[in-house]
């Protein structure tokens, strides 16, 4: 064990000592990893929202069955084919006793659309934002776009006062390490209070008195803890140091159940995991290959499709807790079409021919980017696919991380091949078009389009989608663009994951198919 990896262990069982003193009204939770900040601008991933959405609200938000519901806002309705209205909630406060208005939804939507933010795929078809008086705001987009309040879901507001009083009127930017107050700190008007913030070892929320809702669970107290160890994470389910674990490793979901302490909620995941390959650059950044980039070359792509046996990882590393997918999105996301979700077959000899024939007969080394801490067995599954391109000749140097570090770095494109997962967060395909598949701008299309994969049509396809109203000719023209995208390879589909969270006897919470956690669910027997 190298120093980092001992201190690391040093603090997580630091962290997990003072638990073990926690109330009765508090609710411990040990994940795999941690929210990498607390600017709710800062990173698109799940976890993090997740997190934050606990100090921070948007306009519109989820209930326990995914249905949009009032947040801050009370209402909203189309006033025209390209603008919304949106009616804010009177008497609302920032934790800091701020009072919510218009100015703060303005500024939010700007910070989010602005350098540095990672939800820019949520701002990209907004034209303009308009104060009508101090609880009332119109949008305008750029096209008629009906999905405009679920886009809106995620989107958590800031206080204007707050973050100018304390620099931080942009947002952290990942990709540059640059830090603000937001990083650390938080203020937002959310059923959680932000106590204490201390990265990777604990952070503390407390439920807050002033809150403008219903708060239906009792808890008072959150301890949030970041336990990257599988079989540390378990134990301390296990002997009550900590009340909730997130993922419960695929093999010991039996042991947990068995146990009598605690057990496993399980279910699907509106979760698709994926690979992706850098098809921009004339020659790969971490490739043995010179002069030009074999991923631009469909044959090398479908080489790499066909050598993957999904159903050996479905069994062997996944242990069956995953659905392999030939789309990059499946059922319960707006749009799907079973029809067009077929895999190509596993073929070994085809995969050699294909790359043979691209003028790679032995094959090339190439570097792939995993994290090892952010979905479920995601470095195994790498390894796993590491493994099976070995068998035609493709040496694959795997560099498996923390999401800390992993995350900057992919999201600079500096990356060939990658692993990434996505939930559509309008629990719509238009989201993973518009976010992954779209050709990148600067504007926010295809912000996560990591390997810059683009075909004009799509785009075309794309934002005809955003503005369609007629639901036969819009799923038409999903069915459409994904078909599209799956004839050009332009990313190789693995899975979709399964939820598994590990709960105490003595807690009650619920638990929502997009894997957001919310706290003002969860009561302690």
């Amino acid at each position: 064990m190298n120093f980092k990896q001992t201190l690391s262990a040093a603090l997580v069982a630091t962290a997990l000592a003072t638990l073990g003193t926690a109330s009765a009204q508090t609710v411990r939770i040990g994940n795999q990893g941690d929210a990498l900040s607390m600017d709710p601008h800062s990173l698109n991933e799940s976890l993090q929202l997740s997190v934050t959405g606990n100090v921070y609200e948007p306009l519109v938000t989820r209930d326990k069955d995914l249905n949009l519901i009032p947040a801050l806002a009370t209402g909203w309705k189309q006033t025209s084919p390209t603008v919304w209205r949106f009616e804010l909630r009177k008497g609302v406060q920032f934790h800091d006793g701020t009072p919510f208005t218009a100015d703060d939804v303005l500024f939010s939507i700007a910070r989010a659309s602005g350098d540095g933010s990672d939800m820019r795929t949520y701002t990209n078809d907004i034209k303009e934002v308009r104060k009508i008086d101090s609880h009332t705001v119109e949008i305008e987009t750029k096209a008629p776009f009906p999905i405009l309040p679920a886009q809106l879901s995620f989107l958590y507001i800031m206080s204007k006062k707050w973050s100018e009083e304390n620099q931080a009127t942009r947002p952290v930017d990942r990709r540059k390490g640059v830090e603000n107050a937001a990083s650390f700190r938080a203020n937002g008007t959310g059923p959680f209070r932000l106590r204490e913030r201390q990265p990777n070892v604990k952070t503390s929320f407390v439920r807050n008195g002033n809150y403008w809702g219903k708060i239906e669970g009792n808890v008072v107290n959150v301890e949030y803890t970041p336990i990257g160890n599988d079989a540390t994470r378990v134990a301390a389910l296990l002997s009550g140091q900590v009340d909730v674990i997130e993922p419960v490793p695929v093999q010991d979901v039996a042991r947990i159940n068995a146990g009598g302490k605690a057990k496993v909620m399980q279910g699907p995941e509106l979760r698709w995991i994926f690979l992706g390959m850098d098809q921009k650059r004339d020659e790969l950044l971490y490739s043995n290959v010179k002069g030009k980039n074999p991923f631009k070359d469909k044959r090398v792509r479908q080489a790499f499709y066909q050598a993957i046996d999904i159903n050996g990882i479905q069994k062997n590393v996944m242990r069956g807790a995953a659905t392999p997918a030939a789309l990059l999105i499946g059922p319960g996301v707006s749009g799907y079409d079973a029809s067009i979700d077929k895999r190509l077959p596993y073929d070994v000899e085809a995969a050699k021919k294909l790359l043979a024939d691209a003028g790679y007969p032995n094959g090339f080394e190439v570097g792939m980017n995993c994290p090892n801490d952010r979905y479920v067995n995601d470095s195994n599954v790498c390894q796993a696919v590491a493994s099976n391109l070995a068998r035609i000749g493709v040496k694959v140097n795997l560099q498996a991380e923390t999401k800390g570090t992993y995350f900057p770095k992919i999201l600079r494109r500096d990356t060939s091949f990658y692993l990434l997962g996505w939930s559509p967060s309008t629990y719509d395909a238009h989201n993973v078009l518009n976010a992954i598949i779209r050709c990148v701008d600067d504007k926010g299309a295809g912000q996560f389009n990591l390997g810059s994969y683009c075909n004009p049509k799509v785009d075309e396809l794309t934002l005809k989608i955003a503005s369609e109203t007629d639901q036969a000719k819009r799923n038409a023209m999903i069915k459409e663009a994904y078909t599209i995208h799956s004839e050009d390879i332009g990313h190789l589909p693995l899975h979709q994951q399964a939820l598994a969270w590990g709960v105490g006897n003595n807690v009650q919470l619920i638990q929502r198919a997009d894997n957001q956690m919310p706290f003002r669910y969860m009561s302690v027997k």
